[in-house]
């Protein structure tokens, strides 16, 4: 079947998320949500920076519900609770990467989008990338190990060219280093990434005894300019290391952990093994790091040709679960319950 698409949004990842819709052949973009007032009416082509699609952006809710699709992509930076719901009560299944792993995120509003998802007889998927699919990976991996001892998943990532404050700022970068609240700015910044504890914790079926954030930090120590007009003075945060640990028996069984630095000014100055190492200890230890490299013939004109490209592994593992959430029973769905999640409509025969 070709699954009809509405797209949310159209900011970093949404453009992304089009441009994977638009070039498979197993689905089809039938519609899309403008943000800003100032997309309202433009070609969602021209607004992603692809040829033109025939699709018109539009603010107008109930048109884009009565358009009855498959799926709605939901990319919007910060899910907006209520309209999420009001897409799940119509009928509609949405695939999201805005803050949604497991729905604990969102605490008792969890049952307010279950319910939606009764009523509607509609599901609710969420990945990411971490969040998201480097849980799945690290699951996959214990199933090599007899017996576990932990599971644990690092990203770390120099993000000096990525241009986000808006998303960056929430995790403490910025602040002045003795900010007394600074761990509290960290923690709840950072909270999604307790759904990716409690994701694994599911996996290995086990209940947790608690699950704890611990935060180190580096400063800058000049001050630091970067994309976007954003300046980190010298003496504030320009690195964020955080760790989300699952406890079992005063033990630390699951840990995700994000290592993010900016600038070449840090102190300390933290060394990066770039991308992501997923290790489980057990018998036997697996360990794997996986990395992340532009095609053959790309040819970046710009750091933001660049950083695009780390935008489409944030976009990707959605929609990859396109076909298995249309097809799945109602209620919120995480890599645990879908079955495999195929990639079907992404082989190219004939690459220019």
């Amino acid at each position: 079947m070709t699954y009809r698409i509405v797209q949310w949004t159209t900011g970093n990842v949404g453009k992304r998320s089009v441009r994977a819709v638009a070039m498979n052949s197993t689905m089809k973009l039938v519609g899309c949500y403008a943000w800003s007032e100032g997309k309202v009416g433009r070609d969602v082509g021209e607004l992603c920076g692809i040829e033109p699609l025939g699709v018109t952006a539009t603010n107008d809710v109930d048109a884009l519900l009565a358009l009855q699709p498959d799926c709605v992509v939901y990319n919007q930076m910060f899910a907006d609770l209520d309209v999420m719901i009001r897409i799940l009560r119509a009928g509609i299944n949405i695939v999201t990467t805005s803050e949604f792993i497991t729905g604990h995120f969102f605490g008792a509003d969890r049952d307010r989008i279950a319910a939606a998802c009764a009523q509607g007889g509609s599901t609710i998927f969420g990945s990411g990338i971490n969040p998201g699919f480097i849980q799945l990976f690290a699951i996959v991996s214990a199933g090599l190990s007899e017996q576990v001892t932990k599971v644990s998943v690092v990203e770390a990532i120099d993000t000096t060219i990525y241009n986000s404050p808006a998303t960056e700022k929430p995790m403490g970068f910025g602040y002045p280093i003795d900010q007394p609240d600074l761990v509290d700015v960290t923690t709840n910044g950072s909270a999604i990434f307790r759904d990716g504890v409690l994701l694994i914790a599911d996996a290995l079926g086990v209940v947790l005894d608690d699950i704890r954030c611990d935060v180190e930090y580096a400063q800058t120590t000049e001050d630091l300019h970067l994309p976007g007009e954003w300046t980190i003075p010298k003496g504030h945060v320009a690195g964020v290391d955080v760790g989300w640990k699952g406890i079992i028996d005063g033990r630390e069984v699951i840990e995700i952990r994000g290592r993010w630095r900016k600038g070449q000014s840090l102190d300390p100055d933290w060394e990066l093994d770039m991308g992501y190492t997923v290790e489980v200890h057990g018998t036997p230890t697996i360990k794997t790091t996986m990395s992340f490299l532009p095609p053959a013939d790309f040819v970046g004109e710009s750091l933001d040709d660049y950083i695009t490209l780390g935008l489409s592994i944030v976009a990707m593992p959605a929609i990859t679960a396109i076909p298995a959430v249309v097809a799945a029973p109602p209620g919120i769905a995480t890599y645990n319950d879908l079955p495999l999640l195929l990639p079907r409509g992404v082989l190219v025969t004939n690459p220019r």
